[in-house]
């Protein structure tokens, strides 16, 4: 066992030091993201009776990442890389504590919170995208985004099992005067530390920024375009990934303690899974993976449509928890082997394309939230979380095709 751990540790070193310095970076971070994406949910949850408040933080997040994009790409001129990135990681913890001193949950306050929140991942993305592309080739970027998966899937167990337990013994013990708030509290500061010690150690990475050049264009070879579509796709999903698990849980299973478990004891088994297929497999798998974690989205949305119940929602929870890495170690070589090519081809500066990138998602996310706050709002959440779901599964379920259809041109 010792003897394979050090010849894992042995790959490791053998890889780039910006490579290696961007993943430790990530590791660090991983630690903030759980935190933010589950239980500033929750905590709306818990201190209003309006669920769409939760979607229209994240639509506020989404719409504040497409702006930050643009603004990163100016300050990139002037700005060294790895302070901008540093930037976003600290305004993580500037949301939360922007969101949890307001008296009232309203929706001014809220969509406030969310945009801060939006300008935090602008930051943190924009950069890491450029990063991650300027520091891999297509040949390692598999075992890149296995390994980072990897990361934010085993901090999946550890963050969520510890925040939740936190947040449950705090209300049953009487902690802080029985405050759960104050738990709430306590995590704040403890992203914001955390924040500060990844933003730290992101600056001994040597990371160059990228050449001064225009990044905003109108017109895109074709293979660019279909990406856009795979992106647009992938950001409806998005609308709802990011808040349905929360939702469901707090609705049908139970509080924050149980959010936390089912959450941990998944991702567990998906940890072990991503490292395996990050460190054996090759590009020529990667519409494979892509298509087992498109099937298991859907899936999941099937279990939550027929069961609408705590088993439901467990299972849809379980299936997600292995969707979405899946999808993410595939589609993210993808769209990077893309920029090479295109941007090659064209001419142009990388970023122009990772911004533009982002507005595609942007698009799809803002179909995605869109949808559930009118049927939240002016239908019943029932529909929204039950039935809409499934819909949006089936047509993420489109972006395999769309995938393939991406492949095959870089492979021609």
């Amino acid at each position: 066992m010792l003897e394979k751990l050090t010849k894992e540790i042995h790959f490791f070193n053998s890889h780039p030091l910006g490579m290696r310095m961007l993943l430790l970076t990530n590791l660090i971070y991983a630690l903030v993201m759980p935190i933010v994406e589950l239980f500033v949910g929750a905590y709306i949850m818990r201190n209003s009776s309006d669920i769409s408040l939760v979607v229209i933080f994240q639509l506020a997040v989404y719409t504040g990442i497409p702006l930050t994009f643009m603004i990163n790409g100016f300050l990139l001129n002037r700005v060294p890389i790895a302070r901008l990135y540093s930037l976003g990681m600290l305004l993580s913890g500037v949301s939360m504590f922007a969101m949890m001193s307001l008296d009232n949950l309203n929706t001014p306050g809220v969509f406030l919170a969310g945009l801060i929140m939006g300008l935090s991942y602008g930051f943190f993305w924009a950069n890491r995208d450029f990063l991650a592309l300027s520091t891999t080739h297509d040949g390692n970027r598999n075992y890149y985004y296995g390994i980072e998966t990897f990361f934010y899937t085993m901090t999946g167990i550890i963050v969520p099992l510890g925040a939740g337990a936190f947040i449950a013994a705090t209300e049953h013990n009487g902690w802080f005067g029985g405050k759960v708030n104050v738990a709430y509290y306590c995590l704040t500061a403890g992203v914001f530390a955390l924040s500060v010690f990844a933003s730290l150690l992101v600056h001994r990475g040597q990371f160059q920024n990228p050449k001064k050049s225009p990044f905003l264009f109108i017109k895109f070879d074709r293979l660019w375009n279909k990406m856009l579509g795979l992106a647009a796709l992938k950001g409806v999903a998005q609308g709802y990934i990011v808040t349905a698990p929360t939702l469901l849980i707090m609705s049908l299973v139970g509080k924050e303690g149980a959010l936390g478990l089912i959450q941990g004891v998944a991702a567990f088994l998906s940890a072990i899974l991503l490292y395996v297929l990050g460190r054996t497999t090759a590009p020529k798998h990667r519409l494979l993976i892509y298509g087992l974690g498109c099937s298991l989205f859907v899936l999941g949305a099937l279990f939550n449509a027929g069961l609408y119940s705590a088993l439901g929602a467990i299972l849809f929870v379980l299936c997600l928890l292995f969707a979405r890495p899946l999808l993410d170690i595939a589609y993210f070589p993808i769209q990077l082997k893309v920029i090479d090519v295109v941007a090659e081809k064209e001419k142009r500066n990388q970023f122009a394309y990772i911004f533009n990138h982002e507005l595609g998602l942007y698009l799809g996310r803002l179909f995605g939230c869109g949808l559930f706050i009118l049927l939240a709002r002016y239908v019943s959440d029932y529909i929204a979380l039950r039935y809409a779901l499934l819909a949006i599964a089936v047509v993420h379920f489109l972006g395999l095709f769309a995938a393939k259809s991406i492949v095959r041109d870089l492979e021609e």
